[in-house]
């Protein structure tokens, strides 16, 4: 139902006319009743036929057909777009950090599903650019090559939860180290990786230090988001004497990603809620242009 529309919409205005036409029909119908009342009409009841029962049926049917035209009338027709893309676009990789520190709750629902649902809306404004997706937490992995089909990128941020991967940690290294692995064939002018995090590295398979070599060396830029603060929450923890309230601090650390982006020629944004999040993905949006020129065709299938 999505891909139908109306090329003349007004018509279905029209429509307004059936309540018109049953409420005379049900006002004639009453002054056609006889006028004299009887005590009792339960010797009536064994007087009905088939006619009688289908007294109704014509207007209905009238009523039915009528709405059928009006809808004719308005010329239903099914739409298919295709896109013509010329120039040159961005190729970008996500870099998301699925490791346990991120369902911290300081985001709303948590960390991940707040990142989840800002990249999506990051995706669809990217036009033309080729977009793939890396997830990592002690370990990395290519959850999505870099790829024109938007909707399929969208699918699997959807998919994207924590524990994921079975190796718990926070391998920031090997995260960007795949990303740029991702990225160092590719021939477009322009290559970045978006790299979001709490920023606790614990070690991986790659430093981080050797990453961002690596991505320097292929003119890959990062742009890295912290997610989170060092602020101190309450949460319910067990113990000896059963379940207790305590303070716990949240890991962050800015200066890895702060380094890594700088280093790179990128840029480094912190990230306090939902909303400065969306603010930062916007920033990203306007600072990476893409040199691309979109050519719409619609055609129609009448379905009238």
């Amino acid at each position: 139902m999505q891909h139908i529309e109306f090329a003349y919409p007004w018509v279905l205005g029209l429509l307004l006319l059936l309540p018109v036409l049953i409420y005379e029909y049900r006002r004639r119908y009453k002054r056609n009743q006889a006028s004299m009342l009887v005590t009792t009409t339960h010797f009536i009841e064994h007087t009905k036929s088939i006619k009688t029962s289908l007294l109704h049926l014509p207007f209905v049917l009238r009523c039915f057909t009528l709405v059928c035209l009006i809808v004719a009338a308005a010329m239903p027709r099914l739409k298919y777009t295709e896109s013509q893309t010329e120039g040159e676009g961005i190729d970008i990789v996500l870099c998301f950090d699925i490791s346990g520190s991120m369902t911290e709750q300081d985001f709303q629902p948590n960390r991940l599903e707040a990142a989840k649902s800002v990249a999506q809306k990051f995706v669809e404004q990217r036009t033309g650019d080729r977009i793939g997706i890396v997830i990592f937490s002690g370990a990395s992995f290519t959850l999505c090559p870099v790829t024109t089909d938007h909707n399929t990128v969208r699918s699997q941020i959807q998919n994207i939860e924590s524990g994921y991967l079975q190796e718990e940690g926070t391998a920031i290294g090997s995260g960007l180290a795949t990303s740029v692995d991702r990225l160092r064939r590719s021939t477009s002018k322009s290559k970045i990786v978006v790299l979001l995090t709490d920023g606790v590295d614990v070690g991986g398979s790659v430093p981080p230090d050797l990453a961002k070599q690596m991505a320097k060396q292929y003119g890959i830029k990062v742009y890295t988001i912290g997610v989170g603060s060092e602020k101190e929450i309450d949460e319910v923890v067990n113990s000896p004497l059963g379940r207790i309230p305590q303070k716990r601090k949240l890991e962050f650390n800015e200066d890895l990603l702060k380094d890594l982006s700088q280093t790179t020629g990128g840029q480094y944004f912190h990230a306090t809620d939902n909303d400065a999040l969306q603010k930062i993905y916007d920033s990203i949006n306007l600072l990476e242009k893409s040199k691309i020129q979109v050519t719409t065709y619609n055609r129609y299938t009448n379905e009238f």
